[in-house]
C-alpha cells in the first residue's frame, strides 16, 4: 500500500491559470472568435450550422419522432459526450458551449417531455409538472451539467447572447447577458472570468464584466492562455514586484554601498 505523501515545506510560484470563462455580446461582437483562439477547442453548437465551424464541433439537439416526442434527449447527449470527454483519448483541451441560453431552453424541453404522462400531449412548461418535481429535475440537470463542466482538466467557455436595459425614456442603460440572471448567477459562479464583447465601427473590444479574483500575469503558466488574456482588458493584473531583501552591514563593505546595490535592485523591478 502507497503512502500518502506531504508536500515539501518550502516556498512555492503560484500557478494561477483561469479555465472557466463567460462570454456574452451582441451577435458578430467577436464571441464564437473569441472562443475559438483558445487551444484546441470543440464546439457544443445549437445553431444548426455545426459543419461551417472552423473547428470541430458537434450539434446539439432533441431528436425526435414523427408525433413530436422527444427520442433522445440533449440531456443523454451532453452526459454521453462529457463522459467521452472524461474517459477517451483526445487532443481536446477547451469546450465551448455557444450558446447557453439555447441549452438551457433545450433542457427544459426535455425535461417536460420526459414527465409528460404516456398518451397524453406533450406538456408546455415545468409548472404543468405537478408538486414541482419538473423544476427539480430540471434545476439537476442545468446543476450537474454545470459542475461536470467544471471537472474536465481542460477550458471552459459557457457564450450568451446580449440583451439591453432601458431608462423611463427609452434610453438603453446596461448591457447584459440575455441569460435569466439565476442561470448567469450559476454559470458565473462556476467561471473565472465573466468577458464583454463589442464592436465599435471596425473594432472589436474585449472586456472583462466580472472576475473571481486578480490574475496575476506571472502567474498565469499556460503561455497559450496568457496570451489571450492580454487581448482582454482587465483580464490580468500586472506582476507584483519582487520584495528586496536588505543585506547586512559588515566591517568589509560599507553601508553606502549596500544602498547602493538595493537602490539598483529596486530601480531594474521598473
Amino acid at each position: 500500500m502507497k503512502l500518502f505523501k506531504l508536500p515539501e515545506n518550502k516556498p512555492q510560484t503560484p500557478k494561477d491559470t483561469p479555465r472557466n470563462y463567460f462570454i456574452y455580446g451582441e451577435t458578430m461582437s467577436g464571441k464564437s472568435y473569441l472562443a475559438n483562439e483558445f487551444p484546441n477547442p470543440i464546439v457544443l453548437n445549437t445553431d444548426g450550422n455545426a459543419e461551417a465551424n472552423s473547428v470541430p464541433s458537434i450539434q446539439l439537439l432533441n431528436d425526435k419522432d414523427k408525433s413530436g416526442r422527444i427520442t433522445n434527449s440533449v440531456i443523454k447527449q451532453l452526459g454521453e459526450i462529457l463522459l467521452a470527454l472524461q474517459t477517451q483519448e483526445h487532443s481536446y483541451e477547451t469546450v465551448v458551449i455557444d450558446v447557453i441560453d439555447d441549452v438551457i431552453e433545450m433542457i427544459k424541453i426535455a425535461v417536460c417531455d420526459e414527465l409528460t404522462p404516456p398518451g397524453k400531449p406533450r406538456l408546455k412548461s415545468l409548472s404543468e409538472i405537478p408538486y414541482g418535481k419538473g423544476y427539480d429535475f430540471f434545476n439537476q440537470a442545468i446543476t450537474e451539467l454545470v459542475i461536470d463542466l467544471k471537472a474536465l482538466p481542460m477550458n471552459v467557455i459557457y457564450i450568451s447572447r446580449q440583451i439591453s436595459e432601458y431608462d423611463d425614456n427609452g434610453n438603453a442603460t446596461k448591457d447584459k447577458p440575455s441569460l435569466k440572471d439565476k442561470y448567469v448567477n450559476l454559470i458565473n459562479g462556476n467561471s473565472d472570468l465573466m468577458i464583454h464583447t463589442e464592436k465599435i465601427g471596425n473594432n472589436y473590444n474585449r472586456e472583462v464584466d466580472r472576475k473571481r479574483k486578480s490574475y496575476y500575469a506571472d502567474q498565469v503558466d499556460d503561455k497559450k492562455i496568457l496570451k489571450i488574456l492580454t487581448t482582454i482588458r482587465g483580464a490580468l493584473t500586472p506582476a507584483k514586484p519582487k520584495k528586496v531583501e536588505k543585506t547586512e552591514t559588515t566591517n568589509n563593505e560599507p553601508t553606502a554601498a549596500v544602498e547602493k546595490k538595493e537602490d539598483a535592485a529596486v530601480k531594474e523591478l521598473f
